[in-house]
């Protein structure tokens, strides 16, 4: 079947009413970059619909990168041509005599009439139609109008005809940019790379901070990590990448702290300097990959020390998914061969033996006070390194 447009479906944006035109603006904008490694293509809106022009390019290349743009929940490829009421009889025959040799064997015809001075109605061309296809192959398909294994939809518009059959299924949220930035604590694990997605796919605007124990930790983690953020971009746009060292911070909390205590302290002064990252990039929300019980700082009480360190609101998509829900969207989304190559990170490190499973949060608080928090985190934060990470 030669194809030459493709159809893309948005879901909610549908019903933003009067701000509508922004979020179509912005997903336009977005197919068009995803669809950049491919060439240069023609995306435009019509009728509240948005099209992408095929020209010579395989249409099967282009849907797996256009139904990954977040805000499409399909996309289906079509053939349009100029307005001629037998041309769309001959193209949607077209369409179902492919269908009969892909094995199909129920059919029905769905019309659209966008030109109201046309002499038929929707329901009567879909008649007409059908009646010529049936005509026209006879007993190799059945006509099913209750449920049919395949559906030939015909339109005719203003100024062309168009028939189109499949839909790919996209993968659905918001159009990126249209909610607001998160600053997303991106280790080299799997989930927080998955907790990061699935922010994006909610309209967010995304940046990562990176914590590692350089020399302690290799140049190689932080290398796995840039790849994260690469693959990431691709759905996420660019993405600004923090690097923070915190070996001085684990040094000291080693030093003057309980070892049990070591990475939920840790893990507090990350959060209060991703949060300080995060307000001097205009983030609204922190993003982290926690999960409850998954391990010993993701207990309840672990969690909640944790948030106390901080007054920016905390997302963590992944809160209540099992590990096995998690590689299967790391999978999907092509982060999960990245994640499990065997690099150390900052936690691994200086993990202790027996870590407190759960924390109050007046000891924590008091241990913490041994500490200069103050300049610890001024020292990390003047030490930043910062990359934009481009697909």
């Amino acid at each position: 079947m030669l194809y030459n447009i493709l159809i893309v479906k948005y879901g909610e944006i549908g019903v933003k009413g009067k701000n509508r035109y922004l979020f179509e603006n912005k997903l336009i904008k977005n197919i068009k970059n995803m669809l950049k490694p491919i060439g240069k293509f023609n995306v435009y809106k019509e009728y509240g619909r948005i099209y992408v022009d095929l020209e010579d390019y395989d249409y099967e290349e282009v849907i797996e990168e256009v139904k990954k743009v977040f805000g499409i929940v399909g996309v289906c490829p079509g053939i349009r041509a100029a307005k001629d009421y037998d041309k769309l009889k001959e193209l949607a025959l077209a369409m179902l005599e492919d269908k009969i040799e892909e094995g199909y064997k129920t059919f029905k015809v769905e019309s659209r009439r966008g030109d109201k001075d046309f002499n038929l109605t929707s329901q009567e061309m879909s008649l007409d139609i059908g009646g010529y296809l049936v005509y026209n192959v006879k007993d190799r398909i059945k006509v099913d109008v209750r449920n049919p294994e395949v559906k030939i939809k015909c339109e005719l518009r203003q100024n062309h005809v168009m028939v189109y059959s499949d839909t790919v299924a996209g993968y659905g949220g918001l159009p990126l940019g249209t909610n607001g930035r998160a600053m997303s604590l991106l280790s080299g694990g799997i989930d927080s790379p998955v907790a990061s997605w699935m922010i994006a796919k909610r309209g967010m605007d995304l940046e990562a901070i990176h914590f590692h124990s350089y020399p302690f930790t290799s140049e190689k983690s932080q290398e796995k990590v840039r790849d994260l953020a690469k693959i990431l971009a691709k759905y996420c746009g660019r993405v600004r990448l923090h690097k923070v060292n915190i070996l001085e911070i684990q040094k000291a909390i080693g030093l003057e702290c309980k070892e049990e205590e070591m990475t939920i302290i840790s893990r507090r002064f990350m959060m209060q300097i991703a949060e300080r990252v995060a307000e001097s990039r205009h983030c609204d929300a922190l993003v982290t990959g926690e999960s409850i019980g998954q391990v010993a700082s993701q207990t309840i009480q672990g969690l909640t020390c944790t948030n106390a360190s901080v007054s920016i609101p905390v997302f963590r998509p992944l809160i209540a998914m099992d590990k096995t829900e998690i590689i299967e969207v790391a999978q999907k989304i092509g982060t999960f061969e990245t994640s499990i190559l065997p690099e150390e990170d900052c936690c691994t490190v200086f993990s202790p033996k027996k870590p407190v499973t759960k924390p109050r949060l007046e000891r924590i608080e008091k241990s913490e006070s041994k500490l200069d928090v103050e300049k610890l985190i001024q020292d990390a934060i003047d030490n930043i390194e910062v990359e934009d990470i481009e697909f």
